[in-house]
């Protein structure tokens, strides 16, 4: 594994780090007026989810890990398991469904997702930024809500409550960005 300088680290890289794999989330270059500049950077552990905030000075060196990245066909959910199949090769894998947190209500029958190996360990599940979904209840327009930025409350056919426009109504399809939980626009 290439090693680089405390200063290279940049936000979205996966580094080895006292024994365990970390993502570095955030990353700010300080220069104090007194004593050498360092990058004050947060990572997530991929394995456990624990957060770290640590100082790199540029002379330190870091192990940064290249990850294996497939595209994988989503199959079933069975016993807290959902079960993924690799395009290619057909090979099908087991992960528990807590590894997408809040994420998955938008998992659906035959989605295709990027999961992130190390070796042959699943590090992380990732969805595509928009997804469909079906508005299944919502309040009625107001008559004279005209407001640019209003919007209402609407639930989806998966459970996860959104705010929308005005305009929008019950059994409408809409796409809905999956890691900010918002409408984007009518399907």
């Amino acid at each position: 594994m290439p090693k680089i300088n405390g200063n290279e680290i940049r936000p979205g890289n996966t580094l080895e780090h006292d024994g365990g794999l970390w993502v570095a989330v955030k990353v700010d270059h300080v220069k104090p007026g007194k004593g050498g500049a360092f990058a004050q950077v947060e990572m997530k552990n991929l394995r456990d989810g624990r957060k770290l905030n640590e100082r790199f000075r540029s002379a330190d060196k870091v192990e940064k890990v290249q990850l294996e990245q497939k595209d994988q066909q989503f199959l079933f959910e069975t016993d807290d398991m959902l079960t993924f199949m690799d395009t290619e090769t057909y090979e099908q894998i087991a992960l528990p469904a807590d590894i997408l947190g809040d994420r998955r209500p938008f998992l659906q029958d035959g989605m295709i997702v990027h999961i992130e190996y190390y070796g042959d360990e699943a590090l992380n599940v990732t969805l595509p930024l928009r997804v469909k979904c079906k508005v299944v209840e919502t309040e009625p327009v107001v008559k004279g809500q005209t407001a640019a930025n209003s919007f209402k409350p609407g639930i989806l056919d998966n459970g996860v409550r959104v705010m929308i426009p005005p305009f929008v109504g019950t059994d409408e399809d809409i796409i809905v960005n999956t890691e900010l939980f918002e409408y984007v626009e009518r399907a």
